[in-house]
């Protein structure tokens, strides 16, 4: 019988460097975005990757809304 693997989890500090990164990238803070990025777990990166799929997006087309958008989610 196969077994079904466990869910992959974003663990929560993993979530916060994530949203540091999208505010610093709306914010046009590039250094900082790419700072709070190397501080997400390899477990975490792939979750991320994982939901961001399901959503039909990746991490830069994320980051590049953000920055696009000042992180208001509208398309200007």
């Amino acid at each position: 019988m196969a077994t079904t693997p466990p869910p992959l989890t974003v663990r929560p500090l993993a979530a916060v460097h994530l949203r540091e990164a999208l505010t610093a990238a709306a914010n046009g803070h590039t250094p900082e975005a790419l700072a709070a990025l190397m501080h997400i777990d390899p477990e975490s990166w792939e979750a991320i990757n994982s939901r961001l799929g399901q959503l039909g997006t990746d991490l830069l087309d994320a980051l590049a809304l953000a920055a696009r958008t000042g992180g208001t989610g509208g398309t200007a």
